[in-house]
């Protein structure tokens, strides 16, 4: 890799062209343009503290000619030598002519698949949901329709839950392997920005064909993927892997397998509680989607919305511990985006979030959630956090009055708990169809509380959050994955199943497609030292 010199702390101001960012990262160096061979940048963000001054900050990696001289010469603390946290690949000598199986396409699974099938191992992955395009025609048919098609939604497909999300990149983990799932996306097709945006985001419409391209090489290098097919069952020997059931019927030989479903893979973890495979409850949140105007938000959080045409839709992150102590936090934030239908049951209701790339539509939409702990949970049944989700989404469904309608309620009316009789400014994206009905009857009273106090606290954060006419659409219930499959800390293998690798999301380890992407590396590499070992 070319030696480059890197400079923080270039600023934007509204309305100032990118131009300048070379010309200001050459005056900090002291040296002329034609000095710079190339330039590119590697990071950005954006400071909205100050609405009368809003700015960009940019980090820029330079290479130029004598530049081990100028690092000497330069005595800045916004000037070093750039420095890049690479990934190499294990080395696999000899290639066994056992392949591992991988059960889940989304993130971790993809990302998994991509890691062994790079190093020859051949993988055979297993996804319950449809092939990208075939998904889409069956979202699509319960957005119009109402037809929910139990394997194959916005859980269950190719690319995961995440695919018709955002496709958002954030994450607060710190990994080397977190620029290789970024070039890998890039090399897929991902806009090139998601490099060093300050919150980076691919699109759904964008992530589907990149979720393409990346099978593509996959299958190119010897992976084999198999659509429409559920893994029913294991089997074991002495609390070893050695098979996998497929649909009920078919039986495939394996001694390690990566077990990367997702959050909603409900049958799966009763599948896995039958197996006597260790697990544990864990703390999620529950609540709401709260719809605002895009051009509200935008004025909040820019002060105009003209400064939008600049900046791009306004997004905000927030977070309160209401009085009873409940965790209140938004989350999944879609500036320009849609309230859409996650179910995945016959006969509930639950929603997500979703924006195309251009993030082009009239209202923000954000998950406004609330911490649930184990001891919420009725019971001592592991999956009693799983138990929890249904029984809120199968109430929503009811109050919905069937056909996968969600209930939705003004925030106003909310507050002063009473039903919603129209919709007011802010107008509603979900599909298939709403009801308008008063959330207070769904959730448990700590919920709604936590709700009212952090719509309050957060309405003085970003004007306008606790706007009366503020749409909430329910429930968002699957935030994150009831339980955590227990693993080794140094194999990664379940703590009683030798050759069961839980990774990503629904194993409880991951939250989001960056996380996500990068446990199933992390898995991936597991498996190969043990081929090594061996």
């Amino acid at each position: 890799m070319k030696f480059m010199i890197r400079v923080n702390g270039i600023k934007l101001h509204y309305g100032e062209k990118k131009e300048l960012i070379l010309k200001r990262t050459c005056n900090i160096l002291r040296i002329e343009p034609k000095s710079v061979i190339s330039w590119e940048i590697f990071k950005e963000s954006l400071d909205v503290r100050k609405k009368e001054d809003i700015f960009y900050i940019y980090t820029v990696d330079v290479n130029i000619k004598n530049e081990i001289s100028i690092l000497k010469r330069i005595k800045d603390k916004r000037v070093s030598e750039a420095i890049y946290a690479s990934y190499n690949l294990p080395e696999l000598k000899t290639v066994p002519k056992e392949r591992p199986v991988i059960i889940g396409f989304g993130p971790a699974g993809i990302f998994s698949a991509l890691i062994l099938s790079r190093i020859g191992l051949k993988p055979i992955i297993f996804e319950r949901g449809k092939d990208i395009k075939s998904r889409i025609n069956d979202i699509d048919k319960m957005q119009k329709c109402g037809i929910l098609n139990t394997s194959s939604n916005i859980q269950f497909g190719e690319g995961g839950a995440g695919t018709f999300s955002d496709g958002k990149l954030t994450t607060r983990i710190k990994n080397p392997r977190c620029r290789f799932v970024m070039e890998e996306f890039v090399k897929a097709g991902a806009p090139k920005e998601i490099m060093y945006v300050h919150n980076p985001h691919i699109g759904t419409d964008k992530l589907r064909n990149v979720i393409k391209n990346i099978r593509d090489e996959i299958v190119s290098l010897g992976g084999e993927i198999h659509f429409e097919s559920t893994v029913t069952d294991f089997g074991l020997e002495n609390e070893k892997l050695c098979f996998v059931e497929i649909n009920g019927k078919h039986k495939v030989k394996c001694s390690n397998a990566i077990l990367a479903v997702g959050h909603s893979a409900r049958d799966t973890f009763e599948m896995l509680k039958k197996n006597k495979v260790t697990m544990e409850k864990k703390p999620f949140a529950v609540g709401v989607r709260i719809e605002h105007s895009q051009r509200d938000i935008n004025i909040a959080q820019y002060g105009s919305e003209k400064a939008a045409e600049y900046f791009g839709p306004a997004e905000y992150k927030l977070t309160h511990t209401a009085a009873n102590g409940r965790g209140v936090y938004t989350f999944c934030m879609c500036p320009g985006g849609y309230v859409v239908p996650a179910a995945s049951e016959e006969g509930m209701v639950a929603t997500n979030g979703m924006s195309f790339y251009d993030r082009a539509g009239e209202n923000a939409n954000s998950a406004l959630l609330v911490q649930v702990w184990p001891d919420d949970f009725e019971g001592e049944d592991v999956l009693g956090g799983m138990y929890f989700q249904r029984r809120i989404e199968k109430k929503a469904f009811e109050m919905g009055r069937g056909n996968y309608a969600a209930p939705v309620q003004k925030v106003g009316d909310f507050i002063l708990g009473r039903k919603s009789k129209n919709e007011g400014k802010v107008k509603s994206t979900y599909k298939p169809k709403i009801t308008l009905t008063d959330l207070n009857d769904l959730f448990p009273d700590y919920i709604c509380d936590a709700l009212k106090d952090g719509i309050k606290n957060m309405g003085r954060k970003v004007k306008g959050f606790d706007n009366p006419d503020a749409l909430m659409t329910a429930p968002e219930s699957r935030s994150s994955s009831p339980v955590r499959i227990l693993r080794n800390a140094e194999t990664a293998e379940s703590i009683n199943i030798n050759g069961l690798y839980p990774a990503g999301e629904g194993a409880g380890y991951a939250g989001g497609i960056m996380s996500s992407a990068v446990d199933g590396i992390y898995v991936a590499e597991k498996i190969i030292e043990k081929y090594i070992k061996n």
